[in-house]
């Protein structure tokens, strides 16, 4: 059985490690090797201590029997140029557990916490090059926009997708 709850401190550790899995797995030849090895499962979880320590929205599936398996954050949109004043930040599924309809389920709770905190629609960014981004044109978002960014010297295309309207995506719970 696998529930969607906020994330609490304890779970840093399991977050840290669903975040090196998954960029490597999603990310390899689109982004440095030598980022990617760096990567540790400690230090992205002690990052995520002091995400959960500012209280913003976190949310994890955790399996019965194999604990954390997939996490989400979002809050303010951070860009102030397009119409969207939510974002998901990050959605992240362990690659053992993907396809399994894990990741809607983590983003419709983080649509439900950024409706809670006043937000009627958001963005999500994601690299041009990744196939995920098809999940989210299933989950209803529509590509508004694309930027270059400099990443760890080099440049990638990430894609946006919007959501004009939160109660819509929220309501097919």
């Amino acid at each position: 059985m696998i529930r969607i709850r906020a994330a609490k401190r304890g779970d840093t550790k399991a977050i840290g490690r669903i975040q090196v899995e998954t960029w490597r797995d999603a990310y390899a030849g689109l982004l440095p090797d030598k980022v990617l090895l760096r990567m540790s499962a400690e230090i992205e979880g002690g990052r995520w201590v002091r995400v959960i320590e500012r209280r913003e929205s976190v949310v994890v599936a955790e399996d019965s029997k194999a604990g954390v398996i997939g996490f989400g954050s979002g809050g303010p949109s951070r860009v102030r140029q397009l119409p969207y004043n939510g974002e998901v930040y990050t959605l992240y599924v362990a690659p053992g557990y993907q396809g399994k309809g894990i990741g809607r389920r983590l983003l419709r709770a983080l649509f439900v916490e950024l409706e809670l905190a006043g937000h009627k629609s958001a963005l999500i960014w994601v690299l041009k090059a990744n196939q995920s981004r098809f999940f989210y044109e299933a989950m209803g978002g529509r590509h508004v926009a694309d930027r270059d960014e400099r990443l760890w010297g080099t440049v990638v295309t990430e894609a946006a997708y919007g959501w004009d309207d939160l109660a819509v995506p929220c309501s097919r719970r």
